[in-house]
């Protein structure tokens, strides 16, 4: 067995409407000896470059000269259980420089998660559960996908938010922190700014994040592009700061670390390191970082540091050592679970709403709720959905989110807003940071036990979607209302308004994209975004108002909207279909989204009137529609064609950037009138002919 000494428990004082109950998170109750500290450094170092070596592809370097920060805070701090990597309120530990995804590995390996040396032994082979960067879901333990620079430390500042919120509303079962290590590429990347920004705001010490400053990237020495002062730069965000000049210095290290979980601001200390140390004639430079060592080269460092052992091996005192601490993380969860059993005793009904929450189920009071939105009277769906939303939180408290600063006109007003001192709120001002807000709401909703949304003009979807790309591939369901979602937002111009957006956000993999035409619609769309649970849904909504049309395209009068609603047992899932008024002739079938629903049911109105037989589909999901192949089919979509082609025969759109001016004229401009929509259908029918 390796030594051990005590350290004694650390303790920060609770407060309840800050979220900073912190009491119970204590470091590990013994501390490897130093001896065994040097050797577990070297093996998660010669781990990753075996790792890299073996696969011939990947990152030795940061892994190398980030091991010492890591040890230490995993040996020292982190609070986990290896045998149930969901524990509810464990640490979060992020890696945001996702390409020394090695590095995390070999911790995983060493503390017992599922990993085994076979799985090390495959890096970056199709199929392992080691892939190049981090992928939430493959690797045990993992909390995030990372690899797209900045956006590790955003989702951790995410988590770092939904603790607090979690530890406002249940103080008595909630008590951890978030961790990440971040490079000289994260905190370049423009999220780090906004991300960094908020988390200074809302004063979250309970977030600390560790910079590997190594002065490298991979076109070389970081004083070719940047100079910034990064410690400055946080300082002035309203971080506590600190520098330690030795990132081999595990002591320091500690310190820091202790120090920083001490201080109720989020932290950054900045650990000078040297990317590949130990490592001959690449240590300290860009040859370190994005390739393979060599076989001569990495034994030449592993006979530098004295290392004797075959590839891919861990002394036995290391795992001595990681045994015993995993065991100490067991016991931090079974002390939780006693404390969450107490709980349970005393408060059931909150117990009961957090097991809920954790599980994302819905409360069976949700569809009613939704379905009691109906209008008769025009609105726009942003209106629709804000009513929507209202109808959710009255049954859905994890429901939290907010607005790139456009609350009111996004329609996602939902009550107090969530500050530094009081966390029990659910409304989120998130400020002129698309990217960052979408980036924290995937942190959110890895976090578990919220359920997230988000909101901007669909426009601004350009800001935020590399984070919603992220969503998609973690199968996270974040909710992202986009409103204004065509060029009849008018006035503004073409900077404003989207033209080839929707189309955009179709072709990314796992989006669910939604269209709806009015208030029933609308409905439907919040009740299957809500349902939905493995990946997002774009809600995309108009400025305008829109008619109460029924399922027979016809305005809505009384309480016919709420018996229109459309079901899954429609035509197409996510359409409402028309069926047609004879069988007399070949159909001509128009589907449409949105607001172009309306322009729809007024042009087939007037080609019955001359005769045709004519079918109206609102295509709520167009991922879930398939045309009539016997009708002739087309589309109405204020928007790009591009994805219309082989759906439709027709396809009448807009693939040009709009104009400035009152949102019809500009609409008809565009020629989205009845009188130009029936030329075009007739003009496509002659030639059909």
């Amino acid at each position: 067995m390796p030594e051990f000494s005590v350290r004694r428990p650390l303790s920060v004082p609770a407060d309840s409407a800050s979220g900073s109950l912190l009491t119970d998170v204590a470091p590990p109750a013994f501390v490897p000896s130093a001896e065994t500290d040097l050797l577990a450094v070297d093996t998660l170092r010669f781990l990753a470059a075996d790792m890299v070596e073996a696969a011939q592809s990947g990152h030795p370097g940061m892994p190398m000269g980030a091991a010492p920060m890591a040890w230490t805070l995993w040996s020292r701090h982190l609070r986990h259980d290896p045998a149930d990597p969901e524990w509810a309120d464990r640490d979060r530990f992020v890696l945001s420089a996702g390409h020394g995804s090695a590095l995390l590995y070999g911790l995983l390996h060493l503390f017992g998660y599922d990993l085994p040396v076979e799985e090390l032994r495959r890096f970056r082979q199709l199929g392992s559960r080691t892939p190049g960067h981090p992928e939430f879901g493959d690797t045990p333990g993992v909390e995030c996908t990372t690899g797209p620079l900045g956006q590790g430390l955003a989702m951790a500042v995410g988590m770092a938010l939904a603790e607090r919120m979690t530890a406002a509303r249940y103080p008595e079962i909630t008590g951890h922190r978030t961790y990440a290590i971040v490079g000289d590429g994260c905190l370049m990347e423009g999220v780090s700014h906004e991300v960094a920004s908020f988390a200074g705001h809302l004063g979250l010490g309970g977030l600390i994040v560790l910079w590997d400053d190594n002065e490298i990237t991979i076109d070389g020495a970081v004083g070719r592009s940047c100079g910034d002062d990064q410690v400055a730069r946080f300082a002035a965000y309203g971080w506590h700061t600190e520098v330690v000049a030795d990132g081999t210095d595990i002591a320091a290290i500690d310190a820091a670390l202790t120090r920083a979980k001490d201080d109720p601001r989020p932290s950054l200390l900045a650990v000078r390191t040297v990317i590949g140390h130990g490592a001959p004639g690449v240590a300290g430079t860009s040859k370190a970082h994005g390739s393979p060592l060599g076989e001569q080269r990495l034994a030449q460092a592993k006979e530098l540091a004295g290392w004797t052992l075959p590839p891919f091996a861990v002394p036995d005192q290391v795992g001595a050592a990681c045994a015993v601490l995993a065991a100490v993380g067991s016991e931090q969860h079974a002390t939780w679970l006693e404390e969450f059993a107490a709980f349970d005793a005393v408060a059931p009904e909150r117990a009961a709403e957090f097991r809920r929450a954790r599980a994302r189920l819905l409360p069976a009071e949700l569809p009613a709720a939704l379905e009691a939105v109906a209008a008769q009277a025009p609105r726009a769906t942003r209106q629709s959905s804000q009513a929507c939303l209202t109808a959710a939180l009255s049954t859905m408290p994890e429901l939290v989110g907010g607005s790139a600063d456009l609350a009111g006109s996004t329609g996602t007003l939902c009550g107090d807003v969530v500050r530094r001192d009081d966390f029990t709120a659910g409304a989120i001002a998130f400020g002129v940071r698309e990217f960052g807000m979408a980036a924290v709401l995937n942190g959110m909703s890895l976090h578990g036990g919220f359920r997230v949304f988000g909101s901007t003009f669909l426009v601004f979807a350009d800001y935020l979607r590399p984070a919603l790309r992220l969503s998609a591939l973690m199968g996270q369901p974040v909710i992202y209302v986009l409103t204004h979602d065509s060029i009849a937002v008018g006035e503004d111009g073409p900077t404003h308004q989207p033209v080839e957006h929707v189309e955009s956000l179709r072709v990314i993999p796992g989006v669910q994209v939604l269209r709806p035409a009015n208030d029933v619609e609308t409905a439907l769309a919040w009740e299957l975004a809500l349902t939905r649970v493995d990946g997002p849904t774009a809600l995309i909504l108009s400025r305008q108002s829109l008619p109460q049309l029924d399922a027979n395209g016809a305005r809505t009068t009384g309480d016919e909207g709420a018996a229109a609603r459309p079901t899954p047992a429609a035509r197409a899932l996510g359409a409402t279909a028309r069926e047609p008024s004879s069988a007399t002739a070949r159909v001509i079938e128009i589907v449409a989204t949105g607001s172009e629903v309306a322009l729809a049911a007024a042009a087939a109105d007037q080609l019955r009137a001359e005769g045709c037989d004519v079918r109206v589909v609102s295509a709520l999901d167009r991922s879930r529609f398939t045309a009539d192949s016997s009708a002739h089919t087309v589309s109405i979509e204020a928007g790009s064609t591009a994805g219309w082609a082989g759906l439709v025969d027709l396809a009448i759109g807009i693939d040009e950037f709009g104009h400035s001016g009152p949102g019809g004229e500009v609409m008809a401009h565009h020629g989205f009138t009845v009188g130009v929509v029936l030329d075009r259908i007739r003009e496509y029918l002659d030639g059909a002919r």
